[in-house]
């Protein structure tokens, strides 16, 4: 399975680069992620939930950053095995500056196998995808409200700075 594409992401790229390789940040955009934990140097056990069909369970594994080029590239490598089966891959993020946002460049393979497999591929690549959209809305979420309490912050400094 490949996946690739473009997102539009509200702040510049060392936020989103800070957001992307935070683990505990990181951990509350990732659908169904239910524990990221360090494992090492830049690599993370990691332990998800999610189905497709009528096929879910618990996935247990690693995810891996093996290219950091802060803020411009990530690649970053995934294992994790479950009863419904396993999935394997690898992915690469690229970060450009579009005005005052991000423009966020995606792509990636898969593999999937076992029984979650048997649901058809096409099944299989609009549940990624989904799950693809749900992490971009969270990280839109996240960034936006991290905005605006720096926001609220700037005028309480300025205004005591003034007293």
């Amino acid at each position: 399975m490949k996946l690739a594409g473009t997102a539009s992401l509200p702040a510049p790229p060392a936020e989103v680069w800070s957001l992307l390789t935070d683990a505990s940040r990181l951990s509350r955009l990732l659908p169904g992620c239910e524990r990221l934990e360090p494992d090492g140097p830049d690599r993370y056990k990691v332990a998800v939930k999610f189905g497709i069909a009528a096929i879910s369970g618990k996935y247990a594994g690693t995810l891996e950053f093996s290219q950091k080029k802060a803020p411009h590239l990530l690649v970053l490598k995934m294992d994790g095995r479950g009863l419904p089966g396993f999935v394997k891959g690898e992915g690469r993020i690229d970060l450009a500056p579009k005005g005052i946002e991000t423009e966020l460049t995606y792509s990636g393979e898969a593999q999937v196998g076992g029984l979650i497999a048997s649901v058809g591929q096409r099944m299989i690549d609009a549940a990624a995808r989904k799950i693809v959209q749900q992490f971009f809305e969270s990280a839109r979420a996240e960034l936006a409200s991290a905005k605006t309490a720096a926001e609220s912050i700037a005028p309480q400094k300025s205004q005591a700075k003034g007293k």
